[in-house]
């Protein structure tokens, strides 16, 4: 870590690392601004995330779902943040563990299970519980859940680090790009994290949700509480703030997948520099992305009901037609899984898969006589694609 790349603020705040990197300091973060932050030239990238977050809350009360086509996007989200972080599954991958009980994958597609597990459990009780979620024991069974699987890590999950971590640099740090806080220090700058979360102090009148989302990120991957998996949690932490706020919560890891130079760039300029703006923007220009990905994504699984239904003739609210409106949340599926999101029995269930076969929006995979697992590819054509690329429905 150079010192000449850290402004006067930051050089202040350095202490001596414990051996043996006795040699070098960590930087022990100053607490997040409550000030209203200069945005400069990302005040522009503000004014359009904050009408694209007006349009999603629109587009959420009118279908009277707070979360539009949450369970993909969800588990997109798992994908993407998982993949930044170097474990890598895919989405067709992690759907189909999801529906084959017992079936042991490998350890990424479980690591991936996990990270969507918790926002299934808990953006819900944001929503519900508000920024009093935010606590020392939230965060730990964030990193609990996301790191759980991991049979690489070699801390307890959940339980701060007790040694020296360095970003960038590989494995030497001497050429590190930013040394985090002693061990030491990590519990006092952690609850500066919490208390920021909170709201506990002038930035809920003085800085937008947006503004928050950013510092609070930039901060949290900043005190770096652990020895892996600082990324995941601090990702998981952007929907959850959304939720505790009253808002939709939006999925930003496809964008910041797809954009990480300027997303590693952001967090430097915050972390080296206080310098908030460009974090704010990046933000900014991920909600405006994401929004602009989901209303895409929406309209395409539109098109595509559409024409299952010009596909064959269904007779009015059999399973068969009423699983039209559930594959876009579950295109990989079992006949067990259909009767119970339906209610309906296993031989409607089989009734309901076979004529969907028939017509071409299921596929069987397995090639088993039992047990077997259907996609609909057409849907995960659609979420599969590229971040930003239009989707192709024919």
């Amino acid at each position: 870590m150079r010192r000449d790349d850290l402004c006067h603020a930051i050089r202040q705040r350095l202490e001596r690392l414990p051996e043996p990197y006795a040699a070098h300091y960590g930087v022990v973060p100053p607490p997040p601004p409550e000030d209203a932050v200069p945005l400069g030239q990302g005040l522009a990238s503000h004014q359009r995330a904050t009408e694209a977050l007006a349009r999603i809350d629109m587009l959420a009360g009118q279908m009277g779902d707070p979360y539009p086509v949450s369970r993909l996007l969800s588990r997109r989200e798992a994908v993407s943040s998982s993949s930044i972080e170097g474990t890598h599954s895919t989405l067709d991958e992690l759907l189909t563990l999801e529906e084959e009980a017992g079936n042991e994958r490998r350890d990424a597609a479980r690591q991936v299970r996990d990270y969507a597990l918790i926002l299934d459990r808990l953006v819900p009780q944001a929503a519900a519980q508000g920024p009093a979620i935010f606590t020392r024991e939230l965060i730990a069974e964030l990193h609990r859940g996301a790191m759980r699987s991991d049979p690489d890590y070699g801390d307890i999950p959940g339980v701060l680090r007790d040694r020296v971590v360095w970003i960038g640099g590989v494995r030497d740090i001497a050429y590190s790009l930013y040394n985090p806080a002693p061990p030491a220090r990590v519990p006092a700058c952690l609850d500066d994290s919490i208390a920021y979360l909170r709201a506990e102090g002038m930035q809920v009148m003085t800085q937008s949700l947006i503004t928050r989302m950013a510092i609070a990120h930039a901060y949290f991957e900043a005190v770096h509480p652990y020895r892996d998996g600082n990324g995941r949690v601090g990702r998981l932490l952007l929907p959850l703030m959304m939720a505790a706020d009253g808002k939709v919560p939006l999925y930003l890891s496809p964008y910041i997948e797809a954009h990480t130079s300027a997303y590693y760039d952001a967090l430097k300029a915050a972390q080296q520099r206080l310098d908030w703006a460009p974090m704010v923007a990046f933000i900014a220009d991920a909600i405006i992305g994401t929004v602009d990905e989901l209303m895409a994504t929406r309209g395409a699984l539109v098109r595509l009901g559409g024409m299952w239904r010009a596909r064959r003739r269904y007779r009015d609210k059999s399973a068969a037609l009423r699983a039209l409106d559930l594959l876009p949340d579950y295109p990989v599926i079992t006949a067990g899984r259909l009767g119970e999101r339906l209610g309906v029995s296993a031989p409607a269930a089989n009734t309901a898969i076979a004529q969907l076969v028939e017509a071409g929006v299921l596929v069987e995979r397995t090639g088993y006589r039992r047990n077997r697992v259907f996609v609909a590819q057409e849907v995960l054509r659609v979420l599969n694609r590229p971040f930003g690329a239009e989707p192709i429905v024919d």
